[in-house]
């Protein structure tokens, strides 16, 4: 009867444990598209899921440098640095800190050029699908000649912890690109 109880225990234990690991955050644009886009609009929504999910959730940064680090990349939210470069540096020591950081997307709105994703970020994971933690966020980007050049953002913090965070992190000026 042990010889059959424990390996099971063992096979249990190391598939929950395999589970845990694997267990991530994932764009799935199949049930984001919009049946009107255009070719080009449904490219555009590709180039930046696939920015995103290496980004945000993936944290594939060299993949990221690899990638995308071919335009200008001029950054809209006063707080990030310029370039694909600056904002994986930014995005490095962040996940240091919060490595369970996730990048939930819930809608994708694509018009032309820009492509817009409304999403909910937390930084750990118990608190995903909770709206009551961590972010609303609706991003934009502009994309030119196949090429991702630029970025807006809109931040609502969902709880105090994001409240004072953003309290606290939101007088650090890293561009004068200006907001708009």
């Amino acid at each position: 009867m042990l010889k059959v109880l424990i390996p099971s225990i063992l096979l249990f234990a190391s598939s929950l444990a395999y589970g845990q690991v694997k267990e991530g955050l994932n764009i799935d644009l199949s049930t984001l598209k919009k049946t009107n886009w255009t070719e080009q609009e449904l490219s555009n929504a590709k180039m930046l899921t696939d920015f995103v999910q290496n980004l945000m959730n993936n944290h594939n940064f060299e993949y990221i440098i690899k990638h995308y680090n071919n335009s200008a990349y001029v950054q809209h939210n006063r707080n990030l640095p310029d370039k694909v470069t600056g904002l994986v540096d930014f995005l490095k020591e962040f996940v240091e800190d919060y490595p369970e950081y996730g990048y939930d997307v819930k809608h994708i709105y694509v018009d032309g050029n820009h492509v817009i994703f409304h999403s909910h970020v937390t930084l750990h994971k118990e608190d995903r699908g909770n709206d009551q933690k961590g972010m609303n966020i609706i991003d934009t980007w502009r994309i030119e000649e196949g090429k991702i050049v630029e970025h807006w953002d809109s931040i609502q913090a969902l709880d105090l912890s994001m409240r004072i965070y953003a309290l606290v992190n939101g007088g650090n000026i890293a561009n004068s690109n200006g907001v708009f």
